[in-house]
């Protein structure tokens, strides 16, 4: 089984799909991206757990989002390029980036920031974000199915729900609704949902956005979630380290929101040390390498962009689909 340290490509290897850039490298590719974001800001935009500097956002950051506002620029112009040929209507299509990862990989802060980022160019001052969590089946359906351990894997999701949220809002629908998940309890919020209104950019953060679709025996096509993005991201770490931040920030939740008796593990801040440090190793070897292994990690390749994070949780490299 390839492990998640293996590289992607050799630099010397011509028939990668992908560029390989070091961080300082990347880092040259700022131009003179203005820096729009203060210490205060990125702060608040980092997740438990997952420290971002300005470092990082000047570094890797903003030669991303000058990248993204070039390919969206360009993917405008060639929609309203192609809606004139067809004399068709101008209703406003998103551009959609997809960003997938392990648990603990620190996908949150990265949406986050690109988020921030990316809404102070003039031509995107429009973005949202929303998590694929929204789209976890209920707990309810889950302990009904016997999949409760099974939370996050593919199979846990209301996929075709999502599906049907992409394809609308692709197709230039205005308030378009996704579900709400709770972190806290957990489990979806009844009646919760956070509307999506012509956004001239959204982010789609998941484990398993860059999943293909699985083939039908009568060879029709289905679509699939990846079907609706024009760009997508990978955050990728060595399968140790991820384990290593998945424990910390467990460690860390037992004395900040498990403390909550509405938590879902609020009986996880009553035992000790030496017993939290076991059930937070079981949980990650028992459901989130496994779903590491065989659902997120393969689908890497798929990526339009994969970051590369170290120990410290810096980006420290970045690799880029070729054209």
């Amino acid at each position: 089984m390839e492990t998640i340290t293996s590289n992607i490509s050799n630099t010397e290897d011509n028939t990668s799909p992908y560029r390989l850039f070091s961080r300082h490298e990347w880092a040259g590719l700022r131009a003179d991206t203005p820096l729009t974001l203060t210490d205060e800001d990125i702060v608040k935009l980092q997740s438990l757990n997952d420290p971002i500097s300005m470092d990082d956002v000047v570094a890797i950051y903003l030669p991303l989002s000058r990248l993204l506002s070039l390919y969206v620029a360009a993917t405008q112009g060639l929609f309203k390029a192609t809606q004139r040929f067809l004399n068709a209507g101008t209703a406003k299509v998103p551009y959609i980036i997809g960003l997938a990862g392990s648990v603990s990989a620190g996908k949150s802060t990265t949406a986050r920031v690109l988020t921030a980022l990316l809404s102070r160019w003039s031509h995107t001052p429009h973005v949202q974000l929303i998590t694929t969590d929204g789209f976890l089946l209920p707990n309810s359906q889950l302990e009904y199915a016997g999949l409760m351990e099974r939370k996050g894997f593919p199979e846990s999701y209301e996929t075709g729900a999502l599906v049907r949220f992409l394809a609308r809002v692709k197709a230039g629908e205005r308030n378009v609704r996704a579900p709400v998940y709770s972190h806290l309890v957990y489990n979806i919020v009844p009646e919760e949902h956070v509307i999506v209104d012509q956004p001239d950019i959204l982010i789609v953060e998941g484990l398993n956005v860059l999943q293909p679709p699985r083939p039908v025996k009568d060879g029709s096509s289905t679509a699939f979630v990846s079907d609706f993005f024009d760009f997508s991201i990978y955050l990728d770490a060595e399968e140790a380290v991820l384990r290593n931040w998945y424990v910390e920030r467990f460690m860390r939740l037992r004395s900040t929101a498990f403390l909550d008796p509405r938590s879902y593990f609020h009986r996880f801040s009553k035992v000790g040390d030496a017993e939290a440090l076991e059930i937070a190793d079981g949980l990650w070897n028992r459901i989130n390498l496994v779903n590491l292994r065989e659902n997120i990690l393969p689908t890497r390749p798929r990526a339009g962009l994969v970051l590369r994070k170290g120990a410290n949780h810096a980006i420290e490299e970045v690799a880029l689909r070729k054209l």
